[in-house]
């Protein structure tokens, strides 16, 4: 079996005496999308944080590539092809898509790429919408073009793992689908995905292995087809209509 890109072990995070995630264990192997459902509060963004660097944890182990940390600089993990998209996606919006888009490849620039204007063009393949705006300002943009953009500009700099948390947050239904498309065909491209999304619908079936984050612990995990069977799962988070026909 391939080496996991991304093995999380035993990973604890606090927030002063509050304990955010306990032992949390997980793995993301090459080109494979893994995906962390759960309610609000789990500790979703907060398990994507640590593993980014942006927060610090306080027991456990993160090893990308083989190599195992237990302090992280983000802009090395980003050079080493680690990307986060934010929920919030924290773009420029007084400049314009494409100079966001070039701002994504400023790391691979720095090591010495000169390979953006390419990279542009296959973001642009991906998201024609954003070739229609790229003069636009960002700050423009609809909710859906604004993630659309937001995932572009993570993939101006060629991650080998790229996370996405909520991607789906305050969408309308066609651009969600949309979205996911994207995240299923991206599965090609060979970049794995860790995915946090609370739409548990939407990510188990673009997925191919699912854990569930309840008040920071990992309460279920297994392949995505059989935790959209789960009765917990269904019962939980995706009611009714949660069983595939």
């Amino acid at each position: 079996m391939v080496a996991p890109i991304l093995e999380v072990s035993d990973l604890c995070v606090s927030y002063g005496k509050v304990e955010a995630l306990h032992h949390v264990s997980l793995k993301v192997r090459p080109g494979e999308i893994v995906t962390v459902i759960g309610p609000n509060g789990a500790g979703k963004t907060t398990l994507l944080s640590a593993i980014m660097g942006v927060l610090p944890f306080n027991r456990g182990s993160v090893s990308y590539q083989g190599d195992a940390y237990a302090h992280v600089d983000i802009e090395q993990m980003v050079a080493r092809g680690m990307t986060l998209v934010p929920e919030k996606r924290e773009l420029f919006g007084e400049m314009s898509v494409a100079d966001n888009l070039l701002l994504g490849a400023f790391m691979r620039r720095r090591l010495g790429f000169r390979d953006e204007a390419q990279t542009l063009e296959k973001v642009y393949t991906i998201f024609p919408r954003l070739k229609e705006r790229h003069q636009q300002m960002a700050g423009t943009l609809s909710g859906g073009e604004r993630q659309m953009l937001a995932v572009g500009r993570a993939l101006m700099a060629q991650p080998k793992l790229l996370m996405l948390d909520e991607p789906s947050l305050g969408l309308a239904p066609l651009i969600v689908r949309e979205i996911f498309r994207v995240i299923a065909d991206l599965r090609k491209l060979g970049v794995a995905i860790l995915l946090v999304e609370q739409n548990a619908r939407a990510a188990l079936q673009v997925s191919d292995y699912g854990y569930v984050l309840e008040t920071g612990e990992i309460a279920l995990e297994g392949p995505s087809d059989q935790l959209e069977d789960d009765p917990k799962v269904v019962e939980a988070y995706l009611g009714l209509g949660g069983k595939k026909d």
